[in-house]
């Protein structure tokens, strides 16, 4: 007896399933190729978009800075404050957030698009907050950085921001000095 009635159900579950296939293949409304990809989105959502774009912006901001560390750096450490000084006008806080940036520029400096993904140890936040927050600061915002391609940069931030270049005895400039962190720990 439970035999039979696990085969009608399966059956009727086949039946079911190939009804739901036929009726998304026949409706020409729905297709996967035809999503937009959104200016501002979380890491994992549009895969086959992000591959696209992730081709489509192939210079990394390293190369486009000349394979020059510091000036990389502090490019992308500029962005970050400008995101901070951003959210106090606004008055979104920023406070306590970690997470990873992938951000795509266009070649003129303009933000394409940005991904992100919150670190484990990041504050608790509304995420659709945050998107819009990101929409909001890459209308308002232009990358100091004009280049022959576009470009992207996959890379850590955490708010406030506290990295700082302090002077060795040899270096006249903060800019030649080692980068240390606000931590009495820190060994750098």
């Amino acid at each position: 007896m439970k035999t039979i009635c696990l085969l009608i159900i399966s059956c009727l579950m086949l039946n079911s399933s190939w009804l739901n296939a036929t009726s998304v293949v026949s409706d020409p409304l729905i297709e996967q190729d035809s999503i937009v990809l959104p200016s501002v989105f979380v890491m994992g959502e549009y895969e086959e978009q992000f591959n696209s774009l992730m081709q489509e912006h192939e210079a990394l901001l390293l190369s486009e800075c000349d394979n020059d560390m510091d000036i990389a750096f502090e490019k992308w450490l500029s962005m970050l404050k400008e995101m901070e000084a951003y959210s106090e006008i606004i008055e979104y806080d920023l406070k306590g957030i970690k997470m990873w940036l992938n951000v795509f520029w266009d070649k003129n400096g303009t933000v394409d698009h940005i991904a992100y993904h919150l670190k484990p140890n990041s504050r608790n936040i509304d995420i659709e907050e945050l998107t819009a927050f990101f929409v909001s600061f890459i209308n308002n915002y232009k990358f100091p950085l004009v280049t022959d391609e576009k470009f992207s940069h996959y890379g850590s931030a955490a708010f406030p921001t506290f990295a700082r270049r302090v002077k060795t005895k040899d270096a006249e400039s903060p800019k030649t000095g080692q980068l240390v962190k606000d931590s009495v720990n820190s060994k750098n």
